[in-house]
């Protein structure tokens, strides 16, 4: 099994989004240090999961489909990768957001459930 190598070292990682739960993160963010593009809230019923799952925006659904590329953290780590998801995390469910091309801030667009 590999060893992933994080973009941030876990001292470089601050209280700044904290009480959130868990999450999903692509290596995109996590090893490649590339800032959040895309974040969906899903509706969860599981405790300490936020229902938060966080892309970069360009990954391809093969490397979705591969759980090796992506894994659980904490929410206020991803938050240190991409302090600007913070004012969103409050969203609630069936929430999802995507980073602007012209002026580079995440706005939100119209969620869609992935099963449909």
């Amino acid at each position: 099994m590999s060893k992933k190598k994080f973009a941030l070292t876990a001292d470089q990682i601050k209280p700044l989004a904290t009480g959130h739960g868990g999450c999903i993160a692509t290596d995109m963010i996590t090893v490649l240090g590339k800032p959040v593009g895309y974040m969906v809230r899903e509706p969860t019923s599981r405790q300490h999961d936020s229902g938060w799952c966080f892309m970069a925006g360009d990954e391809s659904q093969e490397y979705m489909d591969n759980s090796a590329n992506h894994a659980i953290y904490d929410v206020n780590t991803i938050a240190n990768y991409s302090p600007e998801i913070i004012p969103f995390l409050n969203a609630p469910p069936q929430s999802a957001f995507i980073r602007d091309k012209k002026t580079g801030k995440l706005v939100q667009i119209p969620y869609e459930s992935p099963l449909e």
